[in-house]
């Protein structure tokens, strides 16, 4: 028998240290050449390392969310026979998730069509503990003294009451006994037992892309002063002119995505961007340098399982409405079942995020640094408006703008979300040249 030392090797350029983001394999387990043994994440990817041997695990470097250094033990194998003492090698591994961009929590894009759709658990096996069980409450004891029917021992037993303490005659609880003594006993407050939903406490390291985000965002809030401007559009034009190229579509092209408000609103966005080059740039606060981009690369939120991403339509200012609908569709799957490139989740010169049916009334997005801006529609509603002397039904959205207040002034944004306003409101302008 022999141990065999399998070092962390070297898994990118100017990489000195990764962190253990999930273990596949423990102390004891018995493994074989080429199984998973654990994903580690540097600041370029999440790699998954395989076993160059067959063995016995007897000993790990730490455990997921520790950081460790490239070349240093990652595991001890236990193998037949003897075999050289220690062992670097290039990863036979695969990309799990490609570095990305990260958001704030509240940036989502529309759930429906465009991106991905909030769920109620987005939980990641490697990210989050197992959580306790939720606490059971043990039932009443009810006196073997008293006697009752299996009705009234259930409807006892759910209001959490116990029979011995309902008096009646002959110790034989009715109905109608348990109904005097719970209006006599009411001001305790009787429920049904065991109905609680409190949870067990349970604490979640903080690890992977989910310390990624934790870590941007505190930068971003750290070092940006932000300020949000929020107007209310009308985009009741902007819906039936979508419903109408839905249908022609139906019926003419079936290939085609179905429209979203996402791609009109990019347009909408792209049109108005040329007159207001301070929006769609990055600022280097080290250089002190803001770099003004002439195409716009948009990022858009998307909600993964990994945590919050930001795939990147590149050159946005080029792609009709249908072609941004094919790239929203194409990329909001990679970015689902982590098959985006790094090159896919980079880059961004602004970015929009959306919680779609979600939205709320408004939102205040955080930057997604080192942009300088970030645009959040909210959900539309219909309601009452004047038109004239008259009142009409009309469907309202708020539109938010997050702003870099070192490089773009209040009266700068103010002014392009009106810009954006007239684009939206009169949606045959997204059409002329």
């Amino acid at each position: 028998m022999g141990k065999f030392t399998f070092k962390l090797p070297d898994i990118g350029e100017g990489i000195t240290e990764a962190e253990i983001v999930a273990w596949h394999v423990k102390v004891g387990d018995v493994i074989s050449e080429d199984q998973p043994i654990a994903d580690m994440m540097t600041d370029k990817a999440t790699v998954e390392m395989e076993s160059p041997v067959s063995g016995v695990v007897v000993k790990v470097a730490g455990e997921a969310g520790d950081v460790i250094a490239i070349g240093s033990m990652l595991v001890e194998i236990e193998v037949e026979g003897d075999v050289e003492a220690d062992h670097t090698a290039q990863p036979a591994a695969k990309s799990v998730s490609a570095e990305s961009d990260v958001i704030a929590p509240e940036a989502v894009l529309e759930p429906k069509d465009d991106i991905i759709a909030p769920t109620a658990a987005m939980s990641h096996p490697e990210l989050v503990s197992e959580a306790p069980a939720i606490q059971e409450t043990a039932a009443p004891m009810v006196s073997a003294k008293v006697t009752a029917s299996p009705a009234v021992r259930a409807r006892a037993k759910d209001l959490g009451v116990d029979l011995a303490d309902v008096k009646a005659p002959g110790n034989h609880v009715r109905h109608a006994d348990l109904d005097i003594y719970l209006n006599y006993n009411k001001g305790q407050g009787y429920r049904a037992a065991g109905t609680s939903a409190k949870r067990a406490d349970e604490a979640i390291k903080v690890i992977g892309m989910r310390r990624r985000i934790a870590e941007n965002m505190a930068a971003s809030k750290r070092h940006i002063p932000h300020f949000t401007y929020v107007e209310e559009i009308d985009v009741t034009e902007l819906e039936d002119m979508r419903a109408d190229l839905n249908a022609h579509r139906a019926a003419t092209d079936s290939g085609r995505p179905k429209l979203t408000m996402l791609p009109l609103l990019i347009t909408a966005i792209c049109k108005s961007i040329p007159a207001f080059p301070m929006i769609n740039a990055r600022y280097d606060d080290e250089a002190g340098v803001v770099t003004r981009y002439g195409s716009v690369h948009l990022g858009m939120a998307a909600q993964t399982e990994a945590g919050l991403m930001v795939p990147v339509i590149r050159d946005a200012q080029d792609k009709n409405i249908w072609q941004l609908a094919s790239e929203i569709t194409r990329l909001a799957e990679a970015a689902r079942n982590g098959t985006a490139t790094s090159a896919e989740l980079t880059g961004s010169t602004l970015t929009v995020t959306s919680l779609g049916p979600l939205g709320g009334i408004a939102t205040t997005p955080v930057i997604n640094r080192p942009e300088v801006a970030i645009i959040g529609p909210n959900k539309i509603v219909e309601r009452p408006m004047f038109i004239g002397d008259t009142i009409e039904a009309r469907k309202l959205m708020n539109l938010s703008i997050s702003c870099d207040h070192r490089v773009v002034d209040g009266h700068d944004a103010a002014s392009y979300v009106q810009t954006l306003k007239k684009y939206l409101e009169t949606p045959v302008l997204l059409f002329a040249d």
